[in-house]
């Protein structure tokens, strides 16, 4: 998989042309091994799913694919719950900031996979966003209205 692109490649790369022969070979050593390191991404978070699938691209994929569906699927439930106890305008609202959370996931996550454009991180990055992402969400609807349906029992 490789790296995203980033502001810190050329940095490494500059460098490393820019110092003394002497020391510049081992700058240059240092910045390859440190930039060619992925950033922590949803592939790489802490608790992700998935980290311990084998190293081909299309099993990841799926992996994380399933993962989302799961996550998904938690979401709606959890969703559906917290509309069961709002007021007709609760429920107004929040339909309007899910579908605003809608738009700016799929904006971070082809942002995300944008960094692995081409090549064979692209959909795994992508996929490993949305779960993460939709995992996020539900935590935090929780967060917010979990007082309201406890409330409402």
């Amino acid at each position: 998989m490789p790296a995203p692109k980033s502001a810190d490649k050329r940095f490494c790369y500059r460098a490393a042309m820019t110092s003394p022969v002497r020391s510049g070979l081992l700058r240059l050593a240092i910045c390859i091994c440190s930039c060619s390191i992925a950033k922590a991404q949803h592939m790489n978070a802490a608790g992700a799913p998935c980290q311990k699938v084998g190293g081909v691209t299309g099993a990841i994929d799926n992996c994380f694919a399933r993962a989302y569906r799961v996550a998904d699927d938690q979401l709606n439930q959890v969703y559906k719950q917290i509309r069961q106890v709002l007021t007709p305008e609760e429920q107004q609202q929040l339909v309007a900031a899910q579908r605003l959370w809608l738009q700016l996931r799929d904006a971070t996550c082809k942002a995300e996979s944008d960094l692995y454009k081409g090549g064979d991180a692209e959909s795994p990055a992508y996929s490993a966003c949305l779960e993460e992402e939709t995992r996020q969400r539900t935590a935090d609807l929780k967060t917010t209205y979990g007082w309201v349906i406890a409330n409402s029992k």
